[in-house]
């Protein structure tokens, strides 16, 4: 562990803030925005893009989580590696962070994340893009919930030491 061990409490609580935020403005777009402009090819440019803005939070929380325990990751394929190393619970070093139900979630929303990120893709499917929404809304209190975990059980596991 390192310095940046003392900061993951603060950038959990930013993360979990960010994700509300996200949430509220899907909720918004969805009663307010949706309803005037319609399924459209343009309108589904705001959903786009707060799953990207989602799923990048939550990725930069477990880099962070990463970083502070000195875990080292594979240069080809880290997002992916980073997301399992999330589930493992590292024997006297760090416990899991989150569970594999919420990385069976997480990897599709990665993946969209990737596809929108390298593709530059304008044209999205809406049934797509409204399975990934309800991916997102699921994820989002598990990856809280487990965040909360991870640091209640590491706050435990150093005032035991």
């Amino acid at each position: 562990m390192n310095d940046r061990y003392a900061e993951l409490p603060a950038r959990i609580a930013a993360t979990c803030s960010i994700l509300d935020d996200i949430v509220a403005r899907l909720d918004r777009f969805e009663a307010e925005i949706l309803p005037q402009l319609g399924k459209t090819g343009d309108s589904v440019l705001i959903p786009v893009q707060l799953l990207e803005n989602g799923y990048t939070a939550i990725e930069t929380a477990f880099l962070r989580i990463s970083q502070a325990f000195e875990n080292a990751l594979e240069p080809n394929r880290w997002h992916t590696h980073l997301l399992e190393k999330m589930t493992l619970e590292v024997a006297d070093t760090r416990p899991r962070v989150i569970s594999m139900q919420t990385r069976t979630r997480l990897e599709e929303l990665m993946r969209f994340r990737h596809f929108k990120r390298y593709y530059f893709q304008f044209e999205y499917d809406w049934r797509k893009i409204e399975l990934l929404i309800v991916l997102f809304r699921e994820s989002v209190p598990m990856v809280q919930r487990e965040l909360t975990d991870f640091l209640t059980t590491l706050r435990k596991a150093t005032e035991e030491e």
